[in-house]
């Protein structure tokens, strides 16, 4: 019996031991901590990507970073799927609107307020939901007006600053050039509702006001007068490119990595080319586009993925992916670099670049994200063809929009 005891007692001491071990080995890889990390589309540049992550690996040996680049078009269908499932990635590359409607499904971890501090105020308080922080902005663009000096000239104008002044040199730039003065793509995603921000129009509440209207009708004169393509209720930014390549339109709003398609396709085009300032409105703000980092909810290693974002964004890391891309940079130091500040007259996309910098100064009010973003895009561009093709009265249009665009929202 005794003998059955010290055997029993050793069995157990031995199995205690195994199990001790297997449950180090584990500890051991779960400390690790690596982090899953998606991008959208930045195959391109492998060197930089990896570059960065050896050196936060060389920093932090405790954590390990496993980059995936995801084709952008497959970018919000595989990180719905993934944030639904118990595995999701730890750290995402997303643009605002896609994040906005992650945070208004609690999909997304709520960072601290204190970890935006090295970014521009106004484009991190622009990725608030609810007041709370859900993202953390990578990158940015600010379109500027691209524009042709030489056909400006030939119709005795100067470049404009607002789209009131647009309204008013378009007539003599189609009759001293043949040329239209732009064309607005204002049904291509959410640019309409843009051009309606600049004017302080930004919800189902005052989508039918009286400064809406305004606007509508804006469009419906310049599109009725033959002074924009007719094909502007249809058209995107890349045929707009095009027209402004063949020299049909005189201004083109871009940003400014344009310039080199148009230096590249249309060289004597770009002899004649230079840049201004975005076309403002009323309230005399700009607008952008944003690529941002959000963090799962279920994510493993919320802390490293923190971590890993804010040093992808601290001043270093932005300037030298600025200096490779010719994207905007969010981090505060290092839109005061040289490089977003100086240039010699004789560099357009330098002259460019530092406009748009300049620019996301001023960005507030920014333009509001909805539930349903995507189907409030849609009533508005389906109301801009309405009202330009006279199909009713723009009021009685817009009034219904603003009851659509309500039941879209609650």
């Amino acid at each position: 019996m005794k003998k059955l005891l010290t055997i029993l007692i050793t069995t157990i001491i031995c199995i205690s031991a195994v199990l001790w071990i297997f449950s180090s080995l584990k500890k051991e890889k779960s400390s690790q901590n690596e982090v899953i990390f998606w991008t959208l589309q930045m195959s391109d540049f492998s060197d930089y990507m990896n570059g960065v992550i050896s050196e936060f690996e060389a920093q932090n040996p405790e954590i390990k970073i496993k980059w995936i680049d995801v084709p952008f078009s497959e970018g919000e269908k595989r990180t719905l799927a993934s944030v639904l499932s118990d595995n999701p990635p730890d750290l995402i590359n997303l643009n605002p609107d896609f994040s906005a409607t992650l945070a208004q499904k609690g999909a997304l971890y709520e960072i601290p307020q204190n970890a935006a501090k090295d970014f521009v105020p106004e484009i991190a308080n622009s990725l608030k939901y609810n007041g709370k922080l859900y993202s953390l902005p990578w990158y940015a663009t600010s379109a500027v007006t691209i524009f042709n000096k030489e056909l400006l000239k030939k119709a005795g104008a100067e470049v404009p600053k607002t789209y009131e002044e647009i309204a008013k040199i378009a007539p003599q730039i189609k009759e001293k050039t043949g040329a239209y003065v732009f064309l607005p793509n204002i049904t291509e995603n959410d640019t309409m509702l843009k051009i309606l921000n600049k004017y302080g129009v930004n919800g189902w509440e005052n989508i039918n006001s009286e400064k809406s209207v305004e606007v509508f009708e804006f469009y419906k004169g310049l599109y009725v007068k033959n002074l924009i393509p007719k094909e502007s209720i249809t058209q995107t930014h890349r045929e707009a490119l095009e027209k402004y390549m063949s020299e049909n339109i005189v201004l083109f709003q871009a940003g400014a990595n344009f310039l080199n398609m148009i230096k590249e396709n249309a060289p004597s085009t770009y002899q004649n080319t230079d840049v201004a300032p975005q076309i403002t409105g009323e309230l005399g703000q700009n607008d952008f586009s944003l690529m941002n980092f959000v963090i799962p909810l279920k994510a493993p290693h919320k802390d490293a993925a923190l971590k890993f974002a804010l040093f992808l964004t601290n001043s270093e890391n932005q300037l030298e992916l600025a200096k490779l891309t010719n994207v905007i940079a969010t981090n505060q130091k290092t839109l005061r670099d040289d490089f977003y500040t100086k240039y010699d007259e004789g560099d357009l996309m330098a002259k460019a670049r530092v406009i748009s910098a300049k620019q996301l100064n001023h960005v507030q009010p920014v333009m509001r994200v909805n539930r349903n973003q995507k189907d409030i895009n849609n009533l508005v561009n389906t109301a801009v063809q309405e009202i330009l093709l006279d199909k009713a009265p723009t009021k009685t249009i817009l009034d219904n929009v603003a009851k659509d665009w309500q039941m879209l929202v609650f």
